[in-house]
């Protein structure tokens, strides 16, 4: 039995969070094809990476901010990469597939990323960004060692011999 006032809840990293977005997308886009409902890629999408920010830790929140774009994309990618492959000029196909897939879902992905980043604020993000600035600043205070003065290698160190042979004196 769980402890009174201690929670057993699920808890995800950055890592398990982006992952569950990503295969969300890329199952969304399987049941696109076999349904031919548009709109379950986007939903696929929104649910995952809200339910992604909901069961992350909370000191990886903001690792999870910054990546839907990246994951929306990278799904879409390798779709259409798929789709491409069957066609007579790869380039071509792959061009407008990106173009068409990413235009149509744009709305979802801006949906997402801003309810990722609404519920991400809400969780604690501000004190996550508080921490990233206070360590760079600290780290940019730390003094650098100052380097020691020039001190020369004593005469005659390498001199005594130039490619095996002594050095006459001038």
């Amino acid at each position: 039995m769980a402890e009174k006032g201690r929670r057993s809840t699920v808890r995800l990293t950055a890592r398990g969070a982006i992952a569950l977005a990503l295969i969300a997308t890329l199952a969304g886009y399987v049941l696109t094809a076999l349904i031919g409902v548009e709109q379950i890629v986007g939903a696929a999408f929104v649910v995952a990476t809200t339910l992604g920010v909901l069961l992350v830790n909370r000191r990886e929140l903001l690792s999870l901010v910054v990546t839907p774009p990246l994951v929306f994309f990278c799904a879409t990618l390798f779709v259409e990469l798929g789709r491409a492959f069957g066609s007579v000029s790869i380039v071509q196909s792959l061009t407008l597939g990106l173009y068409t897939s990413l235009t149509r879902g744009a709305p979802w992905l801006f949906a997402g990323s801003a309810i990722v980043l609404g519920v991400a604020w809400r969780r604690g993000l501000r004190d996550n960004v508080r921490e990233l600035r206070e360590e760079l600043k600290a780290g940019a205070e730390v003094s650098r060692p100052r380097q020691q003065p020039f001190v020369p290698e004593p005469e005659g160190y390498f001199e005594p011999r130039v490619y095996g042979t002594p050095r006459g004196e001038d």
